[in-house]
Order: structure tokens, then C-alpha cells, then sequence
């Protein structure tokens, strides 16, 4: 199959097929497409549609979202989880407002040195909105290339991913580079999926090595697995009247930023609870299990109640949180989970 066939392939089906309703498809915005790169990455695409377009309600301009405090950036991004991403992307757009006077870069290597924009993150955002011939490596791009072409090993190595960039950009046609990208981006992920592939709907199907071969279910090759590693961490959940005690996440690490629940140290919630608040009596509630790439994480909380809720250092990371304005409180999930059930009927 040669190149020019490879692509001509792809974009005809992709004019036929594939997807053309998605919200930043209709835009060459490269705000409202970079916040749809971002926000998929690691999520599906019925999860991200409400988030982006309730994000675009409240920051619709790239400058709304440079000039809004981080907390309310992470507020809209809470339940979606990777919260680096978010992070990042106000970072981002800082950058662009202070260093490009508002311009979003037009070309992929510029767009590679904002935060949290990888390689092919920019190249998408680059060959949408201003047409630059860049090829670009999401997982569905790899799953594609690696089942068509038969490419062996792990993606994530090295060796594999620079083969697949060396592929790639060969791969790329002379116009039409966003209609083609489009192509590859619908075809990994609504055809060749990774579990059961509409291999009858493929338009290589005819040339692809893995159906030729049986091996659809082994391209591409998995990552090496081991048992993820377990945590475990008690949390002090401390009511007091209608609002929760909250501690801000440092910046770095998991939650960064976000609001949680305090952490008990070896002593224990309870322990920590006396030793703040003077108040022994609580009892445990049930606890939670919250996976994340590389660990999974046990959530032991604790509640304790107070008549009222005392006074707090006003330079610390506590703070009182009413119960009923949680909804745009920027929480992760598993603390969402556990708030939600300390709110009254």
C-alpha cells in the first residue's frame, strides 16, 4: 500500500464516515480546538462534549481564560480528572496573552513550547486551524499505524514511537493535511477500536498486516503490566453546621490545586481531629477506592461534627465550604463522592 493510496483511502472515508458534529469541528478557532485536544486527552469523547461546552460558556475568548483565577479554571475541570491538564492549560494561555500578545502561535514547533502541549497536540492544533503539513501520534494514530503496517512492540518505548513518527510523517499527503489528520483521528476511534474492531468497515482492510495476519488483538503491543501499587490515607472530614473543612492541594502532585479533604498523619483522622479541634467523638465512614495511572489509592474518612465553625488562619490552606455551593467547587472526584453524602435532604 503506497503512501498516496494510504491517504486517498483514508480521506475518502472519512468524507463519507466519519465525523463531521463535533463542536470544535466547526471552528478554526485554535482556542476552541487546542481545549478539545487537551480535554481529550485520556477521556472520551461523550464525557468531554458537556465540559467543553460549559467551559466555552464561561471563558469563550482565550483572554477570559488567561484572567480567570485558577480555582475557578479547576472548579469547570472538576469530575474530569488529569487535573494537570487543566492547570497547564491556564498556564498556557498566560503565556500566550504576556509573550505573544494575545496570538495564539500559528506554527507547531512554537505551539510545542506552551505548557502541557506535547508534539502531536500542537501539530493537531497547528494542521486544523492554520494548515501546517505536520503529521501527528495520538493513541488512535499509533493503534492505526501500528495494525496497518504491522508495527511490533510497545508504543511508549522509544524505539517503537520514533519508528511511528518516522511513519507518520511519511505517511502524510501532499494537501488536504487536516481532512487526512481527521481521517486518522475518526477511524481509531470508531472502527479500529481497541477491543473488537469493525475490521469490515475499515477502508485498509484489504492491505491491513494485523487482519491479515490474526493479529488484531495483539497490535498494537500492550505496555508490560505490573500490579500497580496500593496507598492508603485517612482523611478528616470536619462538618460543622452546613460547611466542610477544605484544605487547598499544593501545586504540585496529585490534586494539584484542588480542594480536598486534610490529611491525617500517622496518628490518625481522629487523632488530628482532637488535636485541632478539641472533639474525640466521630466515626469512620465508608471508605473508597480511587485509581490513578500509576497507583490506587484507598480513602479512609473519618467525620467529626462541630457546632460551628471556628475561626481559621486567614494566610492557611483550610477553609469552610459551604455544602450546597459544591457543585463548582474545584473538587476531585473521590472527595466529590464523599461530600455529596453529608448533604441534607
Amino acid at each position: 500500500m503506497s503512501k498516496q493510496d494510504f491517504a486517498h483511502r483514508l480521506m475518502a472515508w472519512q468524507a463519507a464516515h466519519g465525523r463531521h458534529d463535533l463542536p470544535w469541528q466547526r471552528t478554526r478557532d485554535p482556542y476552541r480546538v487546542w481545549l478539545s485536544e487537551i480535554m481529550l486527552q485520556q477521556t472520551q469523547v461523550g464525557t468531554v462534549i458537556p465540559y467543553y461546552l460549559r467551559f466555552l460558556e464561561r471563558f469563550p475568548q482565550l483572554a477570559d481564560l488567561a484572567a480567570a483565577p485558577q480555582e475557578a479554571v479547576l472548579g469547570l475541570w472538576s469530575g474530569l480528572g488529569y487535573y494537570a491538564r487543566a492547570r497547564n492549560l491556564h498556564k498556557a494561555a498566560q503565556t500566550v496573552m504576556a509573550e505573544h500578545g494575545g496570538q495564539f502561535p500559528q506554527q507547531a514547533e512554537m505551539i510545542a513550547r506552551l505548557p502541557g502541549i506535547g508534539r502531536s497536540t500542537a501539530a493537531a492544533i497547528a494542521a486544523f486551524c492554520f494548515g501546517e503539513r505536520v503529521p501527528i501520534l495520538d493513541g488512535n494514530v499509533k493503534r492505526v499505524l501500528c495494525r496497518a503496517f504491522g508495527v511490533e512492540g510497545f508504543p511508549g518505548e522509544r524505539a517503537v514511537e520514533q519508528r511511528l513518527w518516522a511513519l507518520a510523517e511519511d505517511l502524510l499527503p501532499a494537501t488536504g493535511v487536516g481532512r487526512y489528520i481527521q481521517a486518522q483521528m475518526d477511524l481509531g476511534a470508531t472502527v479500529c477500536t481497541r477491543t473488537r474492531p469493525a475490521c469490515t468497515r475499515c477502508p485498509l482492510a484489504g492491505d491491513c498486516m494485523a487482519l491479515r495476519d490474526g493479529r488484531t488483538a495483539e497490535l498494537p503491543a500492550a505496555r508490560p503490566r505490573k500490579a500497580p501499587p496500593r496507598r492508603s490515607v485517612e482523611v478528616a472530614v470536619v462538618r460543622a453546621g452546613d460547611a466542610v473543612l477544605l484544605e487547598r492541594r499544593p501545586a504540585a502532585g496529585i490534586w494539584g490545586g484542588l480542594l480536598a479533604l486534610p490529611e491525617a498523619d500517622a496518628a490518625g483522622a481522629a487523632a488530628w481531629a482532637a488535636r485541632r479541634f478539641g472533639v474525640a467523638d466521630g466515626r469512620a465512614l465508608p471508605a473508597l477506592t480511587h485509581t490513578f495511572t500509576h497507583f490506587v489509592l484507598e480513602i479512609r474518612p473519618w467525620l467529626v461534627d462541630l457546632p460551628a465553625p471556628p475561626a481559621l488562619a486567614a494566610d492557611g490552606a483550610l477553609r469552610w465550604q459551604a455544602l450546597d455551593a459544591l457543585d463548582e467547587a474545584p473538587l476531585p472526584t473521590p472527595v466529590r463522592t464523599i461530600l455529596q453524602g453529608l448533604r441534607r435532604p
